[in-house]
């Protein structure tokens, strides 16, 4: 009893890497990976008038991925402030990368042939249940997101995960349970029947997410609220 008592006191706590707030907004964890990633760049840019072009796009690149590379699936849920915050630093990068002061954050990633971390964590989510749909995942992914039994005749435009039943609009509509499927049935016919990890890998990276319905990519209107 006393343990529950001192862990619902506790503002976050980290495990396994990943520091988790008791609203579970990951807020704390993303200042913590935009700083670190900051700090990189920082140190980096003071140097890369001395690297020639290619080299510096692969070492800024893969500064940048790795502080975001790690568990994204845990924290890819998150408050719009943060993915702005996450968007900033990326832009950051991409200006150093290609001395541009001037493009806009989508015209820099246009030039990279990149998206932006959360459609990345998008791409992520959408492998994981790939493997799921062919029975190649850990037991707890399979646990996440539940595949509905075939059905007896045909369907159009039938979904293939169960999409758990929910209270509220605040109560689970934002977990990977309830999105994951969601954002799953937005994926083209073409994509989703790929029948290996390999080529469903290397159609995904070219997909942008369309109707999307998590909250950053939601359009948000001041005073209205997200539409």
């Amino acid at each position: 009893m006393n343990f529950f008592i001192k862990m619902d006191s506790l503002i976050s706590v980290k495990l396994l890497g990943v520091e988790i707030d008791n609203k579970l907004s990951f807020k704390n964890h993303i200042n913590i990976i935009c700083k670190k990633a900051n700090q990189k760049l920082n140190a980096l840019a003071r140097v890369s008038s001395y690297m020639d072009f290619p080299k510096k796009k692969i070492l800024f690149n893969a500064f940048f991925d790795c502080q975001f590379a790690y568990s994204p699936l845990a924290w890819m849920i998150h408050h719009r402030d943060s993915n702005h915050k996450i968007n900033r630093v990326h832009e950051k990068c991409l200006r150093v990368i290609f001395n541009d002061k001037n493009s806009t954050f989508q015209e820099l990633l246009e030039k990279n042939h990149s998206v932006c971390i959360h459609h990345k964590n998008l791409q992520t989510l959408c492998i994981e249940m790939f493997k799921v749909k062919n029975e190649n995942s850990p037991v707890i992914f399979s646990n996440i997101f539940d595949i509905k039994d075939p059905p007896h005749y045909n369907l159009r435009n039938k979904s293939e995960f169960s999409i758990p039943n929910v209270n509220s609009v605040f109560n689970g509509t934002e977990s990977l349970s309830f999105l994951g499927p969601k954002i799953w049935n937005s994926l083209p016919d073409s994509i989703k029947n790929k029948t290996t990890i390999a080529s469903f890998k290397c159609a995904i990276k070219k997909w942008t997410p369309e109707n999307c319905p998590c909250r950053n990519c939601k359009v948000y209107i001041a005073r209205l609220g997200f539409i």
